[in-house]
């Protein structure tokens, strides 16, 4: 029995994806997070629905009955507030007795308001005069508030228990002595042979048809009610489900291209060929630094790095392909080409060089050496698709992705700390004015042999800050 917004089936597709392989079962976390902040959420308006019908129900009693009697309600009300204080203060994710323990105080509560005479009050009616009062409407308020929070077979639990609770009241109500014989005698000798009408106005009546009717709809509105609460759960893990697969793309793409591909069915299956801008950044005697360091003081280094170099990726709406140890492969124009890939990627170089040298002030003001980080870029066509079979990469590969890399380790042989191509720069060029500032500082370098393309390739180079 749960008590809770997660139900078995719920909980059976949060826990399935443990089962399966990859990235699946994170799945299982967004599910487990998203019942969990559902549940608190719930359990904190169910509260504030039972208080404000108590409300409600505390100035309706003197309107209905303005009579000092009514005071002995306003103590019971304040019990069901506590009752529903308590909840919300013992409320988790899973089974839970003591939530089970106060629903079942809850609805014991309120068969007695509803079916034990209050003491104080003058008139001293049979008892089965209670049901004449229609106190079992009470119990929907209840079953109301158990929507909100609780799982679906908590809510068919409730009915059970509100009906099982019913029956027994009944039995006791039945099993009183008339308190009044003369009253019901009187009664019955004025209505006559109507025994219907007898059973409607004798205060001695049970009316036992009208209780069945009150047990069989409550159960009816629990089940439909128990549907509805079990379809918002199964709709609770889809949306973890679709949260998750944001989140993932949101670990490779910009903010911007994730709200795109949020809107298109499954744009990333689909194996093309298309131009892109592919930038390498790698940080120059990494291997050598990391040496003659603590393994957590390379890991705080790379951290740095990588947090520093992945804003500007998405600052410059590129895609952030891969880490390669102590550099990255970002792209732009995946996985939607764009009418300013080429600029951006030169743009976003531009900006990691301007932040690795804030880093590098950083550093050398705690007495950390100097990294130094190569820029390599070029644009051309690549093959985009998804490669593997269980494990799924979003692949970008060709000529264009392996001359970028090589043109990155030029920058040690020229220098220098970014090298760019010139296909690149030219459709940057025609992308943005010529005159903008970032064709400024680069420089126009003798064509190089590329290993992998088969002409030697005109290249511009941007230098290091002094």
């Amino acid at each position: 029995m749960t008590t809770l917004a997660q139900d078995p089936d719920a909980a059976t597709a949060a826990r399935a994806p443990r089962n399966r392989r990859g990235s699946q079962s994170e799945t299982v976390q967004f599910a487990e997070a998203s019942l969990e902040g559902g549940k608190r959420e719930g359990l904190r308006l169910a509260v504030r629905a039972r208080w404000v019908a108590l409300a409600v129900i505390a100035c309706l009693l003197p309107i209905l009955n303005p009579a000092w009697e009514q005071l002995y309600y306003l103590p019971l009300l304040g019990l069901f507030a506590v009752i529903g204080w308590a909840q919300l203060k013992v409320g988790h994710v899973g089974v839970s007795r003591g939530e089970l323990a106060l629903l079942f105080c809850d609805l014991a509560l309120l068969t007695f308001v509803a079916v034990v005479p209050n003491p104080f009050g003058v008139a001293r009616w049979p008892v089965a005069m209670q049901y004449h009062f229609g106190s079992f409407i009470y119990f929907f308020v209840l079953l109301a508030g158990a929507t909100l929070a609780y799982s679906w077979r908590t809510v068919i639990t409730l009915g059970t228990w509100t009906s099982g609770l019913w029956i027994v009241a009944l039995i006791w109500v039945w099993w009183q002595p008339d308190s009044n014989p003369a009253l019901t005698a009187r009664i019955a000798a004025a209505i006559g042979d109507d025994y219907r009408l007898f059973q409607l106005v004798s205060p001695n009546s049970i009316t036992w048809g009208i209780r069945i009717q009150e047990i069989v709809v409550f159960m009816i509105v629990a089940v439909i009610l128990a549907v509805a609460v079990r379809r918002g759960n199964n709709l609770l893990i889809r949306h973890a489900a679709v949260e998750r697969e944001r989140t993932n793309l949101a670990r490779y793409f910009s903010p911007n291209v994730v709200e795109e591909l949020s809107g298109h069915d499954e744009p990333l299956k689909q194996v093309r060929t298309q131009n892109v801008a592919v930038l390498f950044v790698d940080i120059i005697g990494f291997t050598a630094f990391a040496d003659s360091r603590t393994p957590e003081d390379v890991v705080r280094t790379l951290r740095e790095f990588h947090a520093a170099m992945e804003q500007e990726v998405f600052r410059h709406n590129g895609t952030l392909d891969k880490y390669l140890g102590d550099g990255l492969m970002a792209t732009f124009g995946t996985p939607f080409a764009g009418d300013a890939d080429a600029s951006n990627a030169l743009r976003c170089a531009q900006a990691m060089m301007a932040a690795v040298d804030r880093w590098n002030e950083a550093r050398v003001a705690t007495s950390e050496p100097r990294l130094r980080v190569g820029f390599g870029l070029h644009y051309g066509p690549v093959v985009l698709g998804d490669i593997g079979q269980t494990c799924l990469e979003f692949a970008v590969i060709g000529s264009t992705v392996n001359a970028a890399s090589r043109l990155e380790a030029l920058t040690r042989l020229l220098d220098c700390a970014l090298v760019a191509s010139d296909d690149l720069v030219s459709r940057a060029r025609a992308e943005a004015a010529s005159a903008s500032p970032e064709f400024s500082s680069l420089e126009a370098q003798p064509a190089q042999v590329i290993r992998g393309l088969e002409r030697p390739i005109a290249i511009w180079t941007q230098r290091r800050a002094a």
